[in-house]
């Protein structure tokens, strides 16, 4: 993912590859992409032979969506809500009031 938000176009997978500069077969990084694909994180266009693909969020949407996912997974969401506040720095406390201050 970091090669998608990092990049300013769509990205073939030998582009992701090539990014992320470990020694990863082609096909394994086609098949993440894919698999991202079909999990809605990432977009893909056909350009002639091969897909390109473009991340859907930037890396604070995806971390907020997976931070929501787990909230509504969460039995009892309060109790989670007041362990995830009781986590946080005051600073981070801070932002979080002001953001709620705002919305």
């Amino acid at each position: 993912m970091a090669a998608l938000w990092s990049a300013d176009h769509a990205l073939t997978p030998s582009e992701v590859r090539d990014q992320v500069g470990a020694d990863l077969a082609y096909t394994t990084v086609s098949t993440i992409l894919v698999r991202l694909a079909d999990k809605g994180m990432v977009s893909r266009k056909r350009a002639g032979k091969v897909y390109q693909y473009r991340a859907v969020l930037d890396e604070a949407g995806m971390t907020a969506e997976r931070m929501h996912t787990e909230l509504l997974r969460a039995g009892n969401t309060n109790a989670a809500l007041s362990r995830f506040v009781g986590t946080l720095t005051p600073a981070e406390a801070r932002a979080v009031r002001s953001l709620l201050e705002e919305g």
